[in-house]
């Protein structure tokens, strides 16, 4: 999929930024200095190039080595533009069939038409899948991965539970199977109709609790320049070292801007079955982001949800274990309905 903070090469673009596994923001609090990115294969994410193009630039922008706040300042002005923010894009068009589903459970439907206004239905398959489809309540608090399935016609379908009422936006991450076809991430906006009450964002924290799981996020996430992210799944104090595969990796992550959902999508380094699972991730801009990390354990999904904020020094706990400048995540609570999956 894509990216919009910035990591390595998924396959689409909900964004513009964004192997065999998956990762997330900043950690707060102490924590181990991240380790230097590794370059090669799916060791570094690579932006989604401005335009839908997912390109293999390494252009992290900034001074490299310099960790002042010139070089902070020049490299988020050379970050690359946040991607899924366009219904449009590269010639293609995310076409929703059903822009105001019911709250609960009900059928999304959506194509993906070319500059001719003609239904794609050759895809390319990336990361087990021709398309990616996700949904996001605008505060936040809601988040699905669904795997859609698509009608000879080209007509995707999928089932999704939308447990209130509010705004939210849904993004395609796809590469036609056209020759020379890049990555796209596309957006549009759907509404639940009902009262709406939109709710607060979970606090920055280290450490997210999802269904007996413990999931720490350490490392740096800063706008426009490279950082190493870590992430350490346990259960019950003991790491977690037998994380299966999902979707061709140990981790999937996907992270939204607050404010316009700028749709990032990493991917972490090569490694091991866990319990740590690394990534090197970019922001485009200094912000609060919402970060969604799906995993696999025992044969069964699992999202851990953080909270991070990017180019506020100290926002995520100050220097300690070189986290300064960077992020943290949150834990999930209570009311904040992250772990979804609809696989189709």
């Amino acid at each position: 999929m894509n990216t919009g903070v910035k990591i390595t090469a998924y396959a689409a673009a909900l964004a513009a930024t964004f192997g065999t596994a998956y990762g997330v923001g900043k950690g707060v609090g102490p924590m181990d200095p991240p380790a230097k990115p590794e370059h090669g294969g799916h060791a570094a994410a690579t932006p989604q190039e401005e335009g839908g193009s997912h390109g293999g630039s390494e252009d992290h922008g900034g001074a490299e080595g310099n960790g002042g706040h010139e070089g902070h300042a020049e490299g988020a002005a050379n970050a690359p533009a946040a991607g899924g923010l366009q219904v449009s894009e590269g010639g293609y068009t995310l076409a929703l069939g059903t822009p105001a589903p019911a709250v609960g459970r009900s059928t999304l439907t959506f194509s993906i038409k070319d500059a001719n206004g003609r239904k794609v239905t050759a895809f390319a398959t990336e990361h087990g899948k021709e398309l990616h489809f996700i949904v996001a309540s605008r505060d936040l608090t809601v988040f699905r991965h669904l795997h859609p399935v698509k009608g000879a016609d080209g007509t995707w379908s999928v089932d999704a539970d939308l447990p209130a009422a509010g705004a939210y936006k849904a993004f395609a991450d796809f590469r036609p199977a056209a020759p020379g076809a890049k990555g796209v991430t596309l957006g549009v906006d759907l509404s639940v109709p009902g009262a709406y009450a939109p709710k607060p964002m979970p606090p920055v924290a280290p450490v997210a609790d999802v269904d007996g799981y413990q999931v720490r996020l350490g490392g740096t996430l800063d706008p426009g320049r490279a950082g190493e992210l870590r992430l350490t799944v346990t259960k019950a104090g003991r790491p977690v070292t037998d994380l299966e595969p999902y979707l061709g990796a140990y981790g999937h992550l996907v992270a939204l801007r607050e404010g316009d959902l700028a749709y990032l999508h990493v991917h972490p380094s090569e490694g091991g079955p866990g319990p740590d699972v690394s990534f090197t991730a970019t922001a485009p801009s200094s912000g609060t982001y919402r970060l969604f990390l799906d995993f696999q354990h025992e044969g069964k999904v699992r999202t851990a949800a953080f909270t991070v904020r990017a180019g506020s020094a100290g926002a995520a706990g100050g220097a300690a274990g070189g986290t300064a400048g960077g992020a943290a995540p949150a834990p999930a609570e209570a009311g904040h309905d992250a772990a979804g999956h609809t696989h189709g």
